[in-house]
């Protein structure tokens, strides 16, 4: 029988609730998606204990930068582990689509990114004083996008991989770019015009722009409005174009 087209809710959930499964019986993958981005902000506010006006300069941006980074590491080496262990392909010869895996691992990992989230801009607000005029739960949201963003180039960058080595591998390629270009090091309109031009189209970049605008701003800005309405349609355009180019066969 061969994969369905057409995009099924129940197929979908069915999908996400295998995984969210397979992940209850994986605590160090538990440990990485949900602890290790709280961990990373803790010794950042003790890094820079005696400086805490530069905590609050990077510690919002790396807020949603640490759980694109741990969401894309996780996801990419789970959805590579289901095509060489044989599990997707014999998944896609039921009648479940492309279309449903790729919502099914989404939504999964979506819900541990609300976790993650939650636990990581809880942290950073209240136990670590990081200052922020906006709203926490505008912080929230920008975490959660970029979780959802880092889960989605995980799902994507999977399908060029042949192995778990070479989905890491596609860090340096697909991440350190976004991260040395995103604003965090250096303003971007500082930048040489040329990467300044590439940092524009990169969506981490408007994920630190977002946080930015929830640290100096009390209000809702039309920049953060546009900087999120950007990150959550990078992230959908990464999912579809995942979808598009998910294989069926086995490595």
């Amino acid at each position: 029988m061969t994969a369905t087209s057409a995009l099924s809710l129940p197929r979908t959930t069915a999908t996400a609730a295998r995984v969210l499964r397979q992940l209850r019986h994986d605590p160090r993958t538990i440990a990485l998606m949900i602890l290790v981005p709280c961990v990373m902000l803790f010794l950042l506010r003790h890094v820079f204990d005696g400086s805490a006006r530069t905590f609050d300069t990077i510690g919002a941006s790396l807020l949603g930068i640490f759980p694109l980074i741990t969401m894309f590491l996780v996801t990419s080496i789970a959805t590579l582990r289901e095509r060489t262990s044989g599990t997707l392909e014999r998944l896609l010869a039921m009648p479940l689509g492309k279309g449903d895996l790729i919502a099914g691992y989404a939504l999964a990992f979506g819900a541990v990114a609300v976790v993650q989230s939650a636990l990581a801009t809880g942290l950073a607000v209240w136990l670590l004083d990081l200052d922020v005029i906006g709203s926490p739960w505008l912080l929230l949201l920008v975490a959660l996008l970029d979780a959802l963003l880092g889960t989605a180039l995980g799902l994507f960058v999977s399908a060029f991989a042949a192995s778990e080595f070479q989905a890491v591998q596609f860090m340096p390629a697909v991440i350190f770019p976004q991260l040395l270009l995103c604003g965090l090091f250096a303003p971007r309109d500082a930048m040489h015009p040329v990467l300044e031009a590439i940092s524009d189209v990169l969506p981490m970049s408007y994920a630190v722009d977002a946080m930015n605008e929830v640290l100096h701003h009390a209000d809702l800005t039309t920049a953060f409005v546009r900087d999120i309405t950007v990150v959550a349609a990078c992230a959908l355009l990464v999912l579809v174009l995942g979808a598009a180019t998910l294989k069926r066969r086995t490595h």
